[in-house]
């Protein structure tokens, strides 16, 4: 697979856009209550993208929802820009936060066409066509599909194209920042790279500043600045990826680099089991 790299942020513009300070969250309620993150906290600078990797399990799902609005933390905080997220009816603010989901197909409605689902992430009011004809044809060529797309359902798109409209509508309110939730993990090789290069085009164009969730160590040695690694809901190893690829910090981070076999698409649910 070839995928283009990153590059590094412009230090000068390397100030935090998102920042998590002593996230926890529970979920459940009583005896059944759990606390899934503990004391979470990091910083992601502006323009730049954070690999999460962690077990199934590890809370790397309940972080995406917690930032996109769907938990409440229990305790803790998270900023954009210094200020408090902000959220409404248990979704974050649409111009700040988007997430791209892991499986495009069942998060479209299979009875609105493209242009209709783009229209109501445009206009959730309204979500009418006509008057965003144009904006959606740009959001389309963004993600380098036809404008005639716009008038398709989502069966008629294969996996990949499926997941470039993902792209186009998490794009299309103009978020601040986006989460990309194991977004090529049913994905074939070729195609992964495709949108892995599509991912770091926009970034570039955009000044996108992202949370990149996978468990595979090779696609996160190639997209991401920084690291963070989840183990049951702790974070427990945090820093730029080369050097955590090279010398990381907490034996777990180690465990798991050393478990790789010589076959680079290694994911880490295929790795060691912890105790």
């Amino acid at each position: 697979m070839s995928v283009t790299a990153t590059t590094t942020p412009d230090p000068q513009a390397a100030t935090a856009l998102l920042r998590v300070e002593d996230l926890t969250v529970e979920l459940g309620h009583g005896a059944a209550a759990r606390r899934v993150l503990k004391g979470v906290s990091f910083d992601i600078p502006r323009g730049s993208t954070l690999a999460l990797v962690g077990e199934s399990g590890s809370g790397k799902t309940t972080l995406a929802r917690t930032l996109v609005g769907v938990y409440r933390p229990s305790s803790g905080r998270i900023l954009v820009d210094d200020a408090p997220l902000r959220t409404s009816r248990g979704r974050a603010g649409a111009g700040t936060v988007q997430m791209i989901p892991q499986d495009p197909y069942s998060s479209f409605d299979p009875r609105r066409t493209v242009a209709q689902s783009l229209a109501e992430a445009l206009d959730p009011v309204r979500a009418r066509v006509k008057p965003v004809r144009t904006r959606i044809a740009e959001l389309l060529g963004q993600v380098s599909l036809d404008p005639d797309a716009m008038d398709r359902y989502p069966h008629e798109f294969s996996g990949g194209q499926r997941q470039r409209l993902a792209i186009a509508r998490a794009l299309a309110p103009g978020p601040r920042f986006v989460i990309a939730d194991e977004i090529t993990s049913a994905l074939d090789l070729t195609t992964q790279a495709e949108i892995l290069n599509l991912l770091a085009d926009l970034r570039r164009r955009l000044s996108l500043t992202m949370l990149f969730i996978s468990h595979d160590l090779a696609v996160v040695r190639h997209v991401s600045d920084t690291v963070a690694v989840l183990l049951h809901g702790d974070l427990v190893e945090f820093g730029p990826t080369a050097a955590t690829f090279a010398a990381p910090n907490h034996p777990y981070t180690a465990q798991l680099l050393a478990s790789v076999p010589g076959d680079p698409r290694f994911r880490l649910d295929d790795g060691p089991a912890t105790a």
